[in-house]
């Protein structure tokens, strides 16, 4: 059998006539062997340098700078993690993308976090407390309608955020007191629109798969062993795929949407090669070298079918997502465009996998929200080999673990700590200390 090769196997698929499209290998009925990824080192190919200097409107300098502090704060975040216990309140970078700030609720803890270059932000609400705040909203979804498209943890405002329609904030506030949350805990943001699926079914065109009588077409994700990650909302287990020739690709065998995740599993067919890259849709070949998560602030790039390459910012983490189909709990909240038919393309942040597109709101052209499936739990759930182009494979939770090295900054950024206005441990409530619990 002639083997078909796929240059940018993470990437995407297209229906004919479109960009160039990308197939993977089979699985031949196994069940793949979790090994350690390469560590995140703040690479960035040039291709994609690019697409951050045109959408977030810095200097190419200035890209690589944010791609390599976003490393170095993954790390630092990590252990600070662990060390704060029970008090850590989360992680995000500024503005700027270069102020690492981590969330405490135990003064006694700042010194510590300025140690290690990060600034210390004394805070009510533990990330425990946070989360058990947005899951008890979780558990009243059924009351939120399509009025209220979705909720997630804000860790720099250290609250619960609830978006609502314009002329729905009432019902916002009476599903957080239904879900008996006290309202200093939960902010109201008005949103002008609605989420959506960015699966695009259209008639007769040959697409991936058979959705509702049509087909419909989304995006290759990543390469792992013996398949491709995408969305679950593109096709149910069991559902056959078929790449841009229509020629029979492999088969949907893991697929969760709506719920508690929008990941989708692909296991491919034998006649077909995979290869750890991204197409960028402009000649090129992104390299995915590991898994490791980017903080809230860090910049990230995503590519689709559709649309190609856009970059953005992490708005959010653990972001439920009020789709028309049912709430999606989860996801990461970004202010990077999408459209119909990117559904599943992969999200980058330097040469590192942060998950694939779910959903959104708006388009390229006037701008929008989307949202992304991460890919650590995908790999962990699924027991899956994320392939990386450092040692032809890699992936999963060790992913995320960060250096040795990782408590020192980047030789080109600032090794001090910021400056004492910044730093809100100590200087808030006269530095009491206050506890809450542990959470990753």
């Amino acid at each position: 059998m002639q083997r078909r090769t796929v240059v940018a196997i993470a990437a995407t698929v297209t229906a004919a006539g479109a960009a160039v499209a990308f197939t993977l290998p089979s699985m031949a009925g196994t069940s793949p062997s979790r090994r350690s990824a390469p560590q995140a080192t703040g690479a960035v190919a040039p291709q994609l340098l690019a697409a951050m200097k045109r959408d977030l409107g810095v200097s190419t300098d200035q890209a690589e700078a944010r791609v390599k502090r976003a490393a170095w704060a993954s790390g630092v975040a990590a252990q600070l993690r662990s060390a704060s216990g029970d008090s850590y309140a989360g992680s995000w970078l500024g503005k700027d993308g270069t102020t690492l700030n981590i969330g405490i609720t135990d003064a006694g803890l700042a010194g510590q976090v300025r140690a290690a270059g990060a600034v210390p932000k004394l805070v009510e609400r533990s990330v425990t407390e946070l989360d058990g705040a947005k899951k008890a909203l979780d558990a009243e979804a059924t009351k939120a309608d399509r009025d209220l498209p979705g909720w997630y943890v804000d860790v720099a405002a250290n609250k619960v955020v609830v978006q609502a329609l314009p002329g729905d904030t009432d019902h916002a506030r009476e599903l957080a007191e239904d879900a008996g949350l006290p309202a200093a805990a939960v902010k109201v943001v008005v949103t002008k629109k609605a989420p959506r699926t960015f699966a695009d079914v259209i008639g007769a065109e040959p697409y991936f798969v058979n959705i509702g009588g049509g087909q419909a077409r989304c995006s290759i994700g990543f390469a792992v062993e013996g398949g491709f990650v995408t969305a679950g909302h593109c096709g149910a287990e069991g559902t056959p795929t078929t790449d841009r020739e229509n020629l029979d690709q492999g088969e949907v065998v893991a697929s969760v949407f709506p719920g508690t995740a929008d990941m989708g599993v692909v296991e491919t067919n034998a006649g077909v090669t995979l290869q750890p890259f991204v197409n960028d849709f402009d000649g090129n070949a992104l390299p995915v070298g590991g898994s490791t998560e980017a903080p809230v602030g860090a910049a990230v790039c995503r590519s689709g079918s559709t649309t190609g390459t856009f970059c953005g910012t992490i708005l959010a983490k653990n972001q439920t997502v009020n789709y028309p189909e049912g709430a999606v709990t989860g996801l990461t909240r970004t202010d990077v465009c999408a459209e119909g038919g990117d559904s599943g393309g992969p999200w980058l942040s330097g040469d590192q996998a942060q998950g694939v597109t779910s959903g959104g709101s708006g388009d390229c052209t006037v701008g929008g929200e989307t949202f992304f499936q991460p890919i650590t739990e995908i790999l962990e759930v699924n027991n899956l080999t994320l392939l990386t182009t450092g040692s032809g494979s890699g992936g999963g939770a060790e992913a995320s673990t960060p250096p040795a090295e990782a408590t020192t900054p980047p030789a080109d950024e600032e090794a001090t700590p910021p400056p004492a206005e910044d730093d809100d441990a100590g200087q808030q409530r006269g530095g009491h200390h206050r506890r809450g619990h542990h959470r990753n």
